[in-house]
């Protein structure tokens, strides 16, 4: 009835009246379309979402889970509320992973953690990881919020901090990804604070501190942050550039350390959790990255790998109690192979007790598996750089009980002649003369080491040859002719 009144101004002494109705009609037409299309565009909605669940099946084809339902009815009533509101075009330019980054920088934090939600969901989902990686690493605004969430401590947080460390563990997987994310300013401290030992650390790198309880805190997931925070720490570690910068990180490396620590209970129970195992396993491959990097960055890892009091002791402790656990114990001499490099390393491990008459055991130990075999050889390499230029140590690896006579006999052993001729030859070049009677068995393994030699086309002088200059003292004249006797019937002219 209000529509069909038409005369308004009838009274108003204005004539022309010629275009009012039409122009009425049209109007209150155009006005009565739009709103039965905005009517019939609802009815079309609520039809799509209620009886074909079109939600429901985006939810599932994006794999969100249940909670998703959530993140999906956000996502489109936002983005319908933009095509209505403004122009359509800013509802069609939001996608999902732009949606869950403006909801991750959001001061609320239910908005923050459906944001944080997707993005997870998106980058542990094979179909979606690479556009969503792809879109988070080129802008640097959402991965300095990914970083400043690494902080946050607050347990009413802790899923919204777990989303964003994986988040971060699948960029860092990807070159160009790591390199912007350690370029971010106390990126490094950042993923340092997911680390909790339980330890206090002051700024002497060298000294570890007391242990303290988090009482309020039992319930937060602390390993899971733990295995997180050293995969990241794992693939930036990769880049040279980002191992100088990780062992510039205050209190991070006695941090990466003290992982490392095991006792026998855990390495000999059966039923120990698995979670500690992994932490230990972890923290022992990021060690020996950063104990094998190279030129001046190298030296200064070591240096303080080395400078830490309980790096060579933890390590000890797998040595000796880790048989059931090979796989740590390989990476545990091989972190020592890396650190004798420098010589300080060296005298600092042949110092720590038991470790060399720990590796002589593993070297001599019987082998049934190729794993074992691997372990073995790992040994013997490491007892080589040991006793490279370093009087001490190969005294100490004389003067072990049938040392010498075992390392002969291992010369028929095909896996164990190549390193055991190589730990012999630095015996031979850098022990004392006090240890010069235990060498007496070494001449008679010059046959044995000359055949080996002659099967594999290798010359005795290349590898062998300090030996026997060592063997020539005027303190051991007794064995001055077996050797001539040797070079003058078995070393070629040419040599």
């Amino acid at each position: 009835m209000r529509l069909s009144q038409q005369d308004y101004i009838k009274d108003s002494g204005y004539t022309d009246t010629k275009n009012l109705k039409p122009a009425l009609n049209i109007f209150y037409g155009m006005a009565l379309a739009e709103a039965l299309m905005f009517l019939v565009e609802k009815a079309y909605w609520n039809w799509e979402i209620s009886y074909k669940m079109l939600l429901d099946k985006v939810c599932q084809e994006c794999a969100l889970g249940p909670s998703g339902m959530t993140s999906i009815t956000r996502f489109f009533y936002d983005s319908y509320s933009r095509c209505i509101e403004g122009s359509i075009f800013d509802g069609l330019r939001m996608d999902l992973v732009s949606f869950a980054e403006e909801l991750l920088d959001s001061e609320y934090r239910d908005e923050q953690l459906i944001g944080a939600r997707i993005l997870h969901k998106f980058v542990t989902n094979d179909q979606f990881s690479s556009y969503t990686l792809r879109k988070i690493g080129t802008s640097t605004e959402v991965i300095e919020r990914l970083i400043e969430i690494l902080n946050w401590k607050n347990p009413l947080e802790e899923e919204i901090r777990r989303s964003a460390t994986e988040i971060v563990s699948k960029l860092a997987g990807r070159k160009q990804n790591a390199i912007r994310v350690a370029e971010i300013p106390g990126a490094i401290e950042s993923i340092s604070s997911l680390l909790y030992t339980g330890l206090h650390y002051d700024s002497r790198p060298h000294e570890i501190g007391h242990r303290f309880v988090v009482a309020d805190q039992t319930d937060y997931e602390f390993s899971v942050f733990n295995l997180l925070g050293l995969m990241i720490l794992k693939k930036l570690a990769r880049d040279h550039d980002n191992c100088w910068k990780i062992g510039n990180a205050r209190g991070l490396m006695p941090k990466i350390i003290d992982f490392t620590s095991t006792t026998e209970n855990l390495l000999r129970n059966d039923l120990a959790p698995e979670s500690q195992i992994k932490i230990v396993k972890r923290s022992l491959k990021l060690i020996k990255i950063l104990a094998s990097t190279t030129g001046q960055t190298g030296k200064m890892l070591r240096k303080e790998i080395s400078d830490i009091v309980f790096t060579v002791s933890n390590i000890r402790e797998i040595l000796q109690y880790g048989e059931s656990h090979m796989v740590l114990q390989m990476l545990g001499i091989e972190i020592l192979s890396n650190l004798a490099m420098d010589e300080d390393a060296r005298e600092s491990i042949g110092s720590t007790g038991g470790v060399i008459r720990l590796l002589l055991s593993i070297f001599f130990m019987p082998r049934l598996t190729e794993k074992q075999n691997s372990v073995c050889t790992e040994a013997g390499e490491a007892l080589t750089m040991l006793a490279f230029e370093s009087r001490r140590n190969c005294n100490q690896i004389v003067m072990g009980p049938q040392v010498m006579e075992r390392l002969v006999d291992s010369l028929n052993d095909p896996v164990l002649q190549v390193n055991s001729a190589r730990i012999l030859r630095n015996l031979c070049a850098y022990s004392g003369p006090e240890c010069v009677s235990h060498f007496t068995g070494v001449a008679a393994a010059v046959p044995t080491v000359s055949l080996f030699f002659k099967l594999n086309s290798v010359s005795p002088i290349d590898i062998f040859g300090s030996c026997f200059l060592a063997l020539i003292r005027p303190s051991n004249n007794a064995r001055i002719e077996e050797v001539r006797r040797y070079n003058n019937n078995h070393v070629p002219s040419d040599t």
